[in-house]
Order: structure tokens, then C-alpha cells, then sequence
């Protein structure tokens, strides 16, 4: 869904639009959404932050600041900002081999890589490259969401059982802890499997409802109570009171060669699920989604973090289903959200020091087991194998590689997978519908009667050069095997565009049947194949008079030639 036509200035600064049409009933909506958005997002920030291996606070910093930068320059009127577990856990297989043991320097350049994202961002704006990221198909994103939220939930298992962990990606994990189950600790499984429990119940019969800050509340007060840090319960303690302190990331810190491949993988995988939940929440409320534009919102949201020393922040789904449900009208709700969030830096952080990280393991185990879409995979097996093998490949290379290599193997793969679709296209060899001047695809209609001496073919798709030979050896393949051809007619209707590769794949076909003493027909060019025709000299071996007509006609013209002949 694309913005209608509007003053430029407005399209770069979308709160001109929304709020001069803002009504006052509004409000209350947007204040309750945004107060209901950060209940929801303190314990799932505080999550993401350890598994991101950065301070608990740092977590809430992305979901207050990333709210004020996207609600500035956004075009999504429900899309909620802030850390998610896929590029949590990718600065996590990334910062750590960067900033060798250092943790000063770790969270320094997980700020820096969210200033890279925010000026990729703008120059992915500047130069209209939406239309790029669109080329990972939906396929790779099943596999790829599958691979990453077996990773991020095996990365979760340590902390669950009370146990060291380690490794570095899905297998090496795997194989560590199956050597530490026999030093679970019962009491931290305890902890993590109740809260994993109630949230998974309260998800479901309590949907939309700020269950997690809820199950905090009550882990924090039975943590105290009980004196479970004295029993070697593991908790977040003191997190530091007082809003970020504003300043320019450290630049020089990496090498651009270093730094560019995390920042890609943020933003690949920032945008696509950004835009994504934003479409769905912008077609359900009726109004436009400028998907360029997003660059722009998705920058501010990241450059505002980097300067408050946060990591990377996408729009989520999860996050933003809150939002809408809670009945965020305007990005004012985001606004909001970020000040109740600020409120609660300055006056009550000293409430979460007793908080178990078995329990921020368990929300983050909530949160991302539904990326496991089994069903999804199992359709694709029945309905497409091409589809499934891409699912596949972008599933096993983040659980081998990890979630930074695995996005960007998965973006390759969808682009090969692309090409490798475009390179066998479907030709139709036609017959005729009975008692019709309509033609179809032999292969598909058992009832359409055959055309005595002649082939008619019709390519499904642009001529080009990843095709043209394909389309060349099928047909001549189909020649062989049907002996008294004299006119082989090939329909270009089906074909939007023919490349200087399609031109000469047509040359080499009038070639071979000319040697063969067979006619070459071109029928249902447009415009704009003509125009290539004529220029590539077709029309000195082909009748250009033809190309504009259709298959019924030329075909008409022929049986009536034929019949003279014959009489």
C-alpha cells in the first residue's frame, strides 16, 4: 500500500499529516495503548538485553528512545519499536569476537552498529532500495525465522536449567548442554518452568492483557520473600537509576569491513519485519503505508538509540499486536510509551533487583517459539518443493552459521532462488479450445484438439538471458518429436519484456528452422517487443505484419493458404 500523492514535505514528516487530523476522543486510546505498550515492554527489554549480553537497562533504552525516533519520521501509526530477539542474538554472536572480552568496548559498538544501521537507513532511502529487500522472498523468512528462533530458544535452555552453556552456534550448544544436564539446578528450573507456564496459559487466555510485567512483579516478589538469590537463584540485580546519558557513538572503533556486515544483517532483517507488521496493522485501519518512508522512520529510531548508547531496534510484530490491541490510534501512543518507560528509569529500577533471569529467559522463550512455523514448512513441502528446499537452506545455515551469516546466506539464496525460478519458465504448447477461436496450454487441457503440422508456442514469462536457451532447447526438443511440421508460430503475449539474449534466441530458432524448411511466425508482440524486434533485424526474417496479431488469426491465414494449395 503506497501514500497517495501528497506535499513532499508532509511524506518526510508524517506527524504534519496525523496529527493536524487528530481528534481529542483520540487520546485516551493512545495514552492507555502506551502505557499497556510498556508494561509489556519492561520485561521483554530487560530479556533481550541479556540475551543480547548487554545491561538489563540498556533494553529499555531501545523501546523508549527507538519510540520518540520512529514516531517522529514513521509512516506506521501502530508499529512498536524496539529490541528484538533475532538481532539480539545476532550482536551477540557478532559484538563478543569484535570487542575481545572488553565490556566497555562490547557496548560501544553495539551503539555504533545501531548509528551504521541508522546511516544505511537514510542512504537505503536516498536511493529508493525498498524494491531490494523485497527480493528475499517469504519462503527464506519462514526458514530463516524457524532456524533463528531454534537458536535464540537453545541459547535460552542454560539459563532455564540453572547450567553454564556455551558454544557457538544451535549443534555446539546442543552438545555442551547435553554434558551439563547433570547439573541442573532443580530450583532454577523450577522458577523458569512456572513462569514459562503462566505466560504460555496467559497468553492465551488473557491475549492483549500486560500478562509478562504481571509474572515480574510476581517472580520479583517470590525472589524476595523467599530469599531465593541465597539459594543460588541468579538474578539481574541493581540496574542503574537515571535516563541515558546523550552523546555520539564512538566512531573509529571498527573497521568499516567489520562493521558492515552486522549492521546489513540489522537492517535486512529490521525492515522486513518492520514493514511487514506495518502493512498488516495499515491495511486493517485503512490507511497508507509509504514503505520508503520506513527507511527513513527505522533510521531516526536507531540513530536516536545510538546516541542514548542502545543497540539496534526494529518494529516488531509481537510488540506492535500490543500496541494496536491496547488501541494505539497515532503514533502518540509510542510517545507516551517512552515516558512512562523514562518515569520508571528514574523511580523504580530498584524493584527489579531481585528479578530471576530464569524468568527473562522464559519470556524470551514466550516470545519466540512461534517463529517456529511448522505448518508453514509442511505446506510448502505439499504445495511447493522449490519453496520447501529454500526454507531449508535458510533454516540449517543460521543454525550452522548463526544468525548474522545465516541472514545474509538467506539473502543470497533468495536471490539464486529467483534466478533459478526465472531460468525454467513454462513454455504452453497450445491447441485449440473446441468450437473457439481460444487457444491453451496442451498440457493442462486433455480436451483441446491438436494442431496438424504446426507448433504454437507460448513462453510464460520475459525472454531473457538466464531463459532464453531453455526455451530454445524445449522447443526444438518438441520439433523432434513431432515429425511434418511446416509452421512453428511462437506467442509473445505472455512475455512483458525480451532482453538482447531473447532477440538471439529467436535468430538461433528462425536458423534452425530454416534449415529444416520450416516457416517462423511471431504473433502478440506489444509495443514495446516490436520495437526490439525490428531494431535485432527480426523483421527481415519474420512478417512483421503478424506480430501484432493473434495466434487465431495467423493460424486461420495458414489452414486457408494450405486449403488452396491443396485444391
Amino acid at each position: 500500500m503506497s501514500a497517495p500523492s501528497e506535499p513532499g514535505w508532509i511524506r518526510l514528516f508524517p506527524p504534519a499529516g496525523w496529527l493536524g487530523a487528530y481528534r481529542r476522543e483520540w487520546f485516551s486510546s493512545d495514552a492507555v495503548a502506551g502505557v499497556t505498550l510498556a508494561a509489556y515492554a519492561i520485561p521483554v527489554s530487560l530479556a533481550y538485553a541479556a540475551l543480547a549480553g548487554l545491561p538489563p537497562q540498556i533494553g529499555v533504552y531501545g523501546y523508549m528512545l527507538g519510540g520518540i525516533g520512529y514516531a517522529l519520521l514513521g509512516s506506521s501509526r501502530q508499529l512498536a519499536i524496539g529490541p528484538t530477539s533475532a538481532i539480539s542474538l545476532m550482536i551477540a554472536g557478532t559484538v563478543g569476537a569484535l570487542a575481545g572480552g572488553d565490556a566497555i568496548r562490547y557496548a560501544q559498538i553495539a551503539s555504533l552498529a545501531a548509528f551504521a544501521v541508522a546511516v544505511l537507513c537514510f542512504i537505503a532511502w536516498l536511493f529508493k532500495l525498498s524494491v531490494l529487500v523485497r527480493l528475499v522472498s517469504d519462503s527464506i523468512l519462514v526458514g530463516f525465522k524457524a532456524g533463528a528462533g531454534l537458536t535464540i530458544i537453545m541459547s535460552q535452555l542454560p539459563s532455564l536449567l540453572g547450567v553454564a552453556g556455551g558454544g557457538h552456534n544451535f549443534f555446539d550448544r546442543a552438545i555442551k548442554l547435553a554434558g551439563q544436564l547433570g547439573a541442573v539446578n532443580l530450583l532454577v528450573l523450577a522458577v523458569g518452568a512456572v513462569a514459562l507456564l503462566l505466560l504460555l496459559f496467559g497468553e492465551r487466555l488473557l491475549p492483549g492483557k500486560p500478562v509478562g510485567i504481571t509474572i515480574v512483579a510476581l517472580a520479583i516478589g517470590t525472589a524476595t520473600l523467599l530469599g531465593l538469590p541465597a539459594y543460588g537463584v541468579p538474578v539481574t540485580g541493581k540496574i542503574p537509576e537515571g535516563l541515558p546519558a546523550l552523546g555520539i557513538p564512538t566512531i573509529g572503533l571498527l573497521d568499516f569491513d567489520d562493521l558492515f556486515p552486522l549492521a546489513a544483517g540489522c537492517i535486512l532483517l529490521a525492515y522486513i519485519e518492520g514493514v511487514s507488521a506495518a502493512r498488516s496493522f495499515a491495511a486493517k485501519h485503512g490507511y497508507p503505508l509509504d514503505v520508503r518512508q520506513e527507511f527513513l522512520g527505522l533510521g531516526a529510531a536507531n540513530l536516536v538509540v545510538a546516541f542514548g548508547h542502545g543497540y539496534p531496534v526494529a518494529g516488531g510484530l509481537s510488540q506492535s499486536a500490543v500496541n494496536d490491541s491496547a488501541g494505539a490510534r497515532t503514533p502518540l501512543a509510542l510517545v507516551i510509551c517512552s515516558v512512562t518507560l523514562g518515569l520508571c528509569l528514574l523511580f523504580f529500577t530498584g524493584l527489579l533487583t531481585n528479578l530471576p533471569k530464569a524468568v527473562l529467559a522464559a519470556i524470551v522463550f514466550a516470545a519466540v517459539y512461534k517463529l517456529v512455523d511448522v505448518r508453514a514448512l509442511v505446506r510448502m513441502w505439499q504445495v511447493s518443493r522449490i519453496d520447501f528446499y529454500a526454507a531449508t537452506i535458510a533454516l540449517v545455515s543460521v543454525l550452522l552459521l548463526g544468525i548474522l551469516q545465516g541472514v545474509l546466506l538467506a539473502s543470497i539464496a533468495s536471490i539464486f532462488l529467483l534466478l533459478a525460478r526465472a531460468s525454467r519458465p513454462n513454455v504452453a504448447f497450445l491447441g485449440r479450445l473446441p468450437g473457439s477461436g481460444r487457444y491453451s496450454d496442451s498440457s493442462r487441457h486433455a480436451d483441446v484438439e491438436p494442431l496438424i503440422g504446426v507448433i504454437a508456442f507460448r513462453p510464460e514469462a520475459s525472454l531473457l538471458y538466464i531463459n532464453a536457451e531453455t526455451i530454445l532447447d524445449t522447443v526444438l526438443i518438441a520439433l523432434r518429436r513431432a515429425p511434418g511440421i511446416r509452421l512453428v508460430v511462437c506467442d509473445l503475449s505472455a512475455s512483458p519484456y525480451i532482453d538482447l539474449a531473447g532477440a538471439g534466441m529467436l535468430h538461433d530458432l528462425y536458423d534452425e528452422l530454416a534449415a529444416r524448411k520450416v516457416i517462423f511466425s511471431i504473433v502478440g508482440a506489444h509495443a514495446q517487443l516490436r520495437d526490439l524486434l525490428r531494431a535485432e533485424g527480426l523483421a527481415e526474417r519474420t512478417d512483421s505484419s503478424q506480430w501484432l496479431r493473434s495466434l487465431d488469426s495467423v493460424l486461420g491465414d495458414e489452414q486457408a493458404v494450405t486449403a488452396q494449395r491443396t485444391a
